[in-house]
This record gives C-alpha cells, sequence and structure tokens, in this order.
C-alpha cells in the first residue's frame, strides 16, 4: 500500500513538471512534436531511475559516512553528468538505433533540473532504497505522462486558428497553466 500511495503521488499529485516546476525548459522545449516528447519522456525515466539509485547509495555509503553531505549537490551533479555520458557511450556501441533514437536527447537531460530535484527530494525525505526506486520511477512516469499530454495540445493547437498575439510560447504558457490546475484536482486523492 506504501508504494501505491508513493506512486499515485508522484505521477498525479506531486508531478514534478506541473506541481513542483521542475524540468520545465524541456517540458517547453521539446513538446512540439509528440514523438520527439516521448524520446524525451523515455530517456529522462531511464536516467532519472538510474541517477537516484546511483545517487541515493553514494549519499548513504559515501557522503554521510564521511560527514560530506555539504558536498551533496556538487556530487550528484556530477554523478548525473557523468551517468549521462556513460549510458551514451554504452548505447552507443551495445544499441546503435535506441542510439539514434535517444541520442538528441540524452545530452538535454545532463542540464534537466528534474533529475537533480529527484535525487535530492529522495534524500530529504530519508527514503530507503526500495521506496527511493519506485519513487524516482513514478515521478518519471509522472513526468512523461504530463509531457506527451501537454505535446499532443500543442500538436493540436498547431492545426487551429489561434489569435496572432497568443501564437507559439505564450498560448503553450496558458495551456500548461490549466495541465496544472488540472493536476490539482488530483490533490485530495492522497
Amino acid at each position: 500500500m506504501e508504494y501505491l500511495v508513493i506512486i499515485i503521488s508522484a505521477i498525479f499529485v506531486n508531478n514534478i513538471l506541473l506541481s513542483q516546476f521542475l524540468g520545465i525548459c524541456p517540458f517547453l522545449g521539446v513538446s512540439n512534436k509528440l514523438s520527439t516528447a516521448t524520446g524525451m519522456s523515455g530517456a529522462v525515466c531511464f536516467v532519472i531511475t538510474l541517477a537516484t539509485v546511483v545517487t541515493f547509495l553514494l549519499n548513504k555509503y559515501v557522503l554521510v559516512p564521511l560527514e560530506l553531505t555539504y558536498l551533496q549537490t556538487i556530487a550528484f551533479i556530477l554523478v548525473i553528468a557523468a551517468l549521462v555520458q556513460m549510458v551514451e557511450i554504452v548505447l552507443k556501441k551495445i544499441s546503435p538505433s535506441l542510439y539514434q533514437a535517444l541520442g538528441i536527447f540524452l545530452p538535454l537531460i545532463t542540464t534537466n533540473c528534474a533529475v537533480l530535484g529527484v535525487a535530492l527530494s529522495v534524500v530529504q525525505k530519508d527514503m530507503n532504497l526500495g521506496q527511493a526506486t519506485v519513487y524516482a520511477f513514478a515521478t518519471a512516469l509522472g513526468y512523461g505522462l504530463a509531457m506527451i499530454l501537454f505535446a499532443g495540445i500543442r500538436e493540436h493547437l498547431a492545426l487551429n486558428d489561434v489569435p496572432k498575439s497568443f501564437k507559439g510560447l505564450p498560448i503553450a504558457l496558458v495551456t500548461a497553466g490549466i495541465m496544472a490546475l488540472a493536476f490539482l484536482g488530483f490533490s485530495g486523492i492522497v
């Protein structure tokens, strides 16, 4: 039951994009097409989950025992950057087709503050490894859900007659605000 609460909370109630406002740059920049939003969502899901597990272990077994917790943020940033680079190298050698699909999005994830936000949130909430992994994966699914829904809406808006002053980013921001309000309706669930 505890893990179900974590999953529902991370996906709907405390959605990282629409409630915590982390990862907004790719949300607005990559969501013009459904295909690019789906690719970015898949890459973010993989990296958030992997980075959270690695940073959790680093924090628990290195930073806390050595009383270096003041280095968490910088250590996590370095780990995330190195992890994304290693994933990129491994994908390039093992699966060139997957690398072609995600290769564009992997470097963007290094600067995505949602990845760091999830890693720091796990430490602040004092979760165990199982909870941290479930939380990271569910948060990434929530990110993907919001990104894909937003991309679908933006593709539909591109086909409609939008007033000239609202074309482009203004209507995207209005749409994101309405989506955030819609997700706010889930706040009574958990």
